[in-house]
């Protein structure tokens, strides 16, 4: 059963350079996680009436399986994705995982 890690980062002070940070040296860092099937962002806009999203950027990393995920988040390149974190996170990231399915 495929098993996904969800990063939900809160918004930043400085919008501009969390996302150099992340585009530039973040994810370069997490698409290199052994097992990684797929990694995808999204950065929310505005919401129907026009206020602010709650959330600066969203990333689903999907694995094969939970055992698949254990093992590439345990490994060096999984450290350091997840050591990265502080350089740029500062305002706060949810990070939730667990299996999926699709659904449609």
């Amino acid at each position: 059963m495929p098993y996904q890690l969800t990063a939900i980062y809160n918004q930043p002070e400085d919008a501009a350079a969390f996302d150099k940070h992340y585009d530039e040296v973040h994810a370069p860092l997490a698409a290199k996680i052994p097992g990684l099937q797929s990694f995808t962002i999204s950065r929310p806009g505005p919401g129907p009436d026009g206020s602010a999203p709650a959330y600066h950027l969203v990333a689903v990393l999907t694995f094969e399986s939970e055992e698949a995920f254990g093992a590439g988040m345990g490994s060096a390149e999984g450290q350091a994705a997840v050591d990265d974190l502080p350089n740029f996170a500062g305002a706060g990231v949810t990070i939730l995982n667990g299996p999926s399915r699709a659904v449609v």
